[in-house]
């Protein structure tokens, strides 16, 4: 198989010439470390028996990704695809759309106790004082700015990061990619965040705009022409710069604490190789490690949340003013809630991400094992 692959490298590349980026960037994913079980396959000796010069051939060595290897011709497509970076894109768009707008009267809550603290005091005074004025309707205010930019978000958030995932693994090399691969993690996270959020930027603007002014607007048709009309386009990316300032941070906490985690739960925690669980017990793992990075994401990316929660709701400020203005203690409003919110939210779209991968077939590698190359660089091998 080796033999094979090499004879036609020559050949693979003066076919790729003429393709387009994309195209090559599909080609190289295949050889990247995430996609583990094609790389576990000829690292472990699993194309051939494995012999020695001085005895006869012995049985093909087994490891953790065997299970995965075997199963990979049932794969609805290949890994680093563009069905697979598209469907990934979907999951996305299923995630957050749906698990942002489920949470949208916490998140009402959330954002008036950040922009006036005086009159509510508490989540729980947040939630009386919100039905008294605007009854059970009251609290599905800005669902539909929501359910469409968190939808966008999602689908940048999640298909770019695989996208960038795949890029930079592919730069550093096999070995520096298992090295640094927090790194990468960070990196590609950041990368993907960078373009959701501008996808978001204008939905954000006029949900805030809807859950934080009485009177100002109930529904989306209405908020935004009043929005463009007072301020023009900038109503809706002003809130672009703490949008980056709340959402990178916390996207590069979400993925690099999420994708570690699984990690050490398999390694730690989970009494059996990733192999050998059912989908459903890989689910269980993904839902709580997706809520232990949720925690995480909540405390780093909330100072930026509060700004940008005033900043839209005010014409005419700054972040600089915003911040200044509320003060330390200011920021951290509205902590609880969030904690609440962003645990129960990136737990949830963690596990539907993943189901959304069973249900299409799509690969999901194993954690990265270290190769075959660095062991023998380490002496961790004879």
């Amino acid at each position: 198989m080796l033999t094979t692959r090499e004879g036609h490298a020559s050949g693979d590349r003066e076919d790729i010439r003429p393709l387009k980026m994309y195209s090559s960037v599909v080609h190289l994913a295949r050889a990247n470390p995430f996609n583990a079980p094609h790389l576990q396959l000829v690292h472990d000796g699993l194309s051939a028996p494995s012999s020695s010069p001085t005895g006869p051939p012995g049985p093909p060595r087994r490891s953790r990704s065997l299970a995965a290897a075997a199963v990979e011709e049932q794969y609805s497509c290949d890994y680093g695809s563009g069905r697979f970076f598209i469907l990934c894109g979907l999951g996305g768009i299923i995630s957050c759309g749906t698990t942002h707008t489920a949470l949208v009267p916490l998140d009402l809550v959330k954002c008036r106790m950040q922009v006036d603290p005086q009159k509510y005091k508490g989540i729980f005074n947040g939630f009386s004082v919100t039905l008294k004025e605007d009854g059970v309707r009251g609290l599905a205010k800005g669902w539909a700015p929501t359910f469409i930019g968190y939808s966008m978000q999602g689908l940048c958030k999640f298909g770019f990061y695989e996208v960038f995932k795949v890029l930079y693994s592919n730069m550093l090399g096999e070995e520096n990619s298992y090295l640094w691969r927090t790194s990468l993690y960070l990196a590609a996270s950041a990368s993907a965040e960078f373009f959701a959020d501008i996808a978001l930027a204008p939905m954000e603007a006029a949900k805030v705009r809807i859950q934080t002014q009485p009177g100002y607007a109930n529904t989306l048709r209405d908020a935004a022409p009043k929005m463009y009309k007072e301020e023009g386009i900038k109503a809706f990316y002003k809130g672009v710069a703490p949008l980056w300032m709340r959402q990178i941070p916390y996207t590069m906490m979400k993925f690099a604490c999420f994708e570690r985690t699984v990690e050490a739960l398999y390694k730690f925690v989970v009494p059996k190789p990733r192999s050998e669980c059912t989908k459903a017990e890989q689910l269980v793992v993904t839902f709580v490690a997706g809520y232990i990075a949720g925690v995480f994401c909540a405390i780093v990316s909330h100072p930026a949340d509060s700004v940008v929660s005033v900043l839209n709701k005010e014409k005419g400020s700054s972040a600089s003013q915003v911040l200044q203005r509320l003060g330390f203690k200011g920021v951290w409003k509205g902590l609880f809630a969030r904690i609440i919110m962003i645990g129960t939210l990136t737990a949830l779209q963690w596990f539907i991400y993943d189901s959304v991968k069973v249900y299409f077939r799509l690969p999901r590698p194993p954690p990265p094992e270290m190769p075959e190359s660095l062991k023998k660089k380490l002496g961790l091998t004879q």
